[in-house]
């Protein structure tokens, strides 16, 4: 059975990020209409869900992740894509040493195939390799082992067929994998917010996006938790709970702060900090997770919310990022609790030994018309050291079991956040003077003409596998470079 369309009303609210009224454009996609919006999709309000978890079993996880349109968004069944049917996807949920066995079929119109964000496993055969192509009509078996002293943390599943990442992570494919395990935390629940956004077209499909936004890196209007338009969060004063924040979005940088509140981070791309550390706002840029403790103290209902993030020169990027985005509400009733304190001191890996090797590596944009990842013409391109991404050319080899300081440089007017598969980074210096968190992560932001310095132990796996930036449009325009560790 089709999924149902939604309505012209509905059409109206879906994408409100609580800044604009939505109208219908003459080409049958959702565009501003400037007016504050009264209310938003049918869902709002409803407790925050949690997706479907898939645990593993005496050492193994096997699990079949379909990838296809039909999933059901804020409360509305729409022809967004998910897996399984929904988005986000599953959970998985795997223990160090455990192997997870992932058989992908592939029913969208392109090709495709799955990355597992954070985990420090092979990039090889039939692991976490990004050169894999899952045609339409085809399934792929991964067999994905996480090594036995692999952190326990919070990390992610998307997409990663090079010219169709953005499409498919904005349609909705995206999912939490976490590595359970470690320290046990005085907290009362543990939950997942997944934040992606899209943009829907009143049919209920994605709405396409042009050039432009691609050059920018598109900022959907609807922004969901979980798959849920502002849900809530209920909880108790003096109960302590664990939010695992993590951003699935395309290109928009998420400036997190809780009304009323300090949050308490505890962990940075699935590592833990050495202590806790108090925020009133928290950064992430797309890809980025962070685990924070939140301790309501008194009964009242509290705002998650998404503050504008200037990318630079004072381009947001799309109109969405004009004011601050409602993500969920905390709503605390019941009666009061005393909340135990937060240990002083976390399992947080020790910083990696001096780099033995340099190196840099710059992201470039400049003049001159590319082809996106759908064939449109792009009126910038989008380079690493000046050349766009190809998957046959080798841009960096590593020797096994050195560790290397790279100074990643960013020429460009945008911020652009550097991802690196596999082998986790500290950073050591900013060149915008940002204090260094000082454990392993794997996104970071690197400022507008400027520059981050990163030490990279490469000493687990030995492989081929990519780097790039992590606005997902950039890196299907050709800001992407490969590199092979060996």
């Amino acid at each position: 059975m089709s999924p149902r369309p939604i309505s012209r009303r509905r059409a109206l609210v879906f994408g409100g990020a609580g800044v604009a009224a939505l109208a219908v454009g003459t080409a049958g996609w959702i565009t501003t209409a400037g007016s504050t919006s009264a209310g938003g999709p049918g869902a709002a309000g409803e407790p925050l869900a949690r997706p479907p978890e898939l645990t593993a079993r005496d050492g193994r996880l096997q699990v079949e992740l379909v990838a296809a349109a039909g999933a059901r968004l804020a409360g509305q069944d729409t022809r967004a894509l998910g897996f399984n049917g929904s988005s986000p996807g599953p959970t998985l949920r795997v223990r160090p040493g455990d192997e997870l066995a992932v058989r992908l079929t592939n029913r969208l119109d392109q090709p495709t195939n799955l990355h597992t964000h954070g985990l420090r496993v092979s990039p090889e055969g039939n692991g976490d390799n990004p050169f894999v192509r899952i045609d339409p009509g085809a399934s792929f078996d991964y067999r994905i082992l996480v090594p036995a002293d692999h952190p326990p943390g919070t990390h992610w599943y998307h997409p990663h067929h090079h010219g169709a990442v953005a499409d498919q992570l904005f349609g909705g494919l995206a999912g939490a994998l976490l590595v359970d395990g470690g320290r046990a935390l005085p907290v009362d629940d543990d939950r997942l917010l997944l934040v992606t956004d899209t943009t829907l077209a009143t049919d209920g499909t994605v709405a396409p996006v042009g050039p432009p936004e691609r050059m920018f890196g598109r900022e959907g209007r609807l922004v969901l938790v979980n798959g849920q338009y502002r849900p809530v969060v209920p909880a108790a004063p003096g109960r302590a709970q664990r939010w695992r924040l993590v951003n699935g979005c395309t290109s928009r940088v998420l400036a997190v702060r809780l009304e009323g509140h300090t949050l308490q981070q505890i962990a940075q791309d699935g590592t833990f900090l050495p202590s806790p550390a108090p925020r009133q706002q928290l950064v992430l840029a797309p890809g980025n997770r962070a685990d924070v403790v939140v301790q309501p103290d008194r009964a009242g209902r509290f705002t998650l919310i998404a503050d504008p993030y200037d990318r630079g020169s004072g381009m947001g990027g799309a109109p969405a990022s004009t004011g601050p985005v409602p993500l969920a509400t905390l709503v605390v009733d019941g009666p009061a609790a005393v909340a135990p304190a937060l240990p002083a001191t976390l399992p947080a890996e020790p910083p990696p030994a001096s780099a033995t090797a340099t190196r840099s590596t710059s992201f470039r944009m400049g003049m001159g018309g590319m082809r996106g990842g759908r064939g449109d013409a792009m009126p910038m391109s989008f380079t690493v050291d000046g050349r766009a991404y190809d998957p046959d050319r080798d841009d960096q080899i590593v020797a096994a079991g050195t560790v290397e300081e790279w100074t990643v440089t960013n020429t460009g007017p945008l911020a652009h956040p550097f991802h690196l598969h596999v082998w986790p980074f500290t950073v050591v210096a900013a060149s915008d003077g940002r204090p260094p968190l000082g454990v392993p992560q794997d996104v970071v932001l690197v400022p507008p003409g400027g520059w981050v310095r990163l030490r990279i132990p490469f000493t687990t796996h030995t492989g081929r596998s990519v780097y790039h930036c992590h606005i997902l449009d950039h890196e299907d325009a050709g800001m992407m470079a490969t590199i092979t560790v060996r």
